[in-house]
């Protein structure tokens, strides 16, 4: 019996499409082949960051990061707000915790996702990220972190991510449940490897979750 419900953030919460046509910017590509790029590297199970390397051989992101903050300190630059929710955000937790399901939001995040999160204001009990805790997915680290935050057995924790590699096995290996969420390229691309079958579940929207966790009279 599920009883929390644990959710990543990019892909998964946020849609990273304005971020990252914020980056083609900033790095003076295409913005369709800084996407383009993107996905491949999740096709080929390469890390986000060599797509940054590709584009600009030898970057320091950190010492860009750090650049695009003193040229443009009050813009978002490579951060989110409310505006990059997708759609079905809001309804699909709201109609989670009206049948009494416990909420969280925990997922490989920098420092300053935590405020944007929380300024939000989303019907969930609690948000967490990588940065805060000191350990990122897929550490079994954090998949810790996630059951003692969670209030229940790991049997009885579902987590809602994008991912194979980040999400999906590492949570079943903590002996969580899990749900692969078709969007985002991570997502399209492992629903269709075999390791999808390690999901209990796979879904193409937040919507779904309810109908599927909630039994037919």
């Amino acid at each position: 019996m599920i009883r929390t419900l644990v959710f990543d953030v990019g892909e998964t919460l946020i849609d990273e499409t304005r971020i990252w046509t914020r980056w083609a910017d900033r790095l003076a590509v295409p913005r369709s082949t800084f996407m383009g790029l993107i996905g491949a590297m999740a096709a080929v199970d390469r890390p986000l960051r060599d797509a940054f390397e590709l584009v600009r051989p030898g970057i320091d992101l950190d010492a860009e990061i750090e650049a695009w903050r003193a040229d443009d300190p009050a813009g978002l630059r490579e951060n989110f707000d409310q505006d990059d929710l997708y759609p079905d955000v809001r309804s699909g937790l709201a109609g989670l915790r009206c049948a009494g399901f416990r909420l969280i939001v925990a997922g490989n995040q920098p420092p300053q996702a935590f405020d944007a999160l929380v300024a939000m204001d989303l019907p969930v009990d609690s948000v967490h990220t990588s940065a805060a805790w000191g350990v990122e997915k897929p550490d079994p680290g954090f998949f810790a972190k996630v059951t003692a935050v969670a209030g229940h057995a790991s049997e009885e924790i579902l987590y809602v991510g994008d991912r194979l590699d980040n999400d999906v096995i590492p949570a079943r290996k903590a002996g969580m449940r899990a749900a692969l969420l078709r969007r985002g390229p991570w997502g399209f691309i492992h629903s269709t490897r075999p390791e999808a079958a390690q999901a209990d579940l796979v879904i193409d929207s937040l919507d779904a979750l309810l109908p599927a966790l909630t039994p037919r009279a």
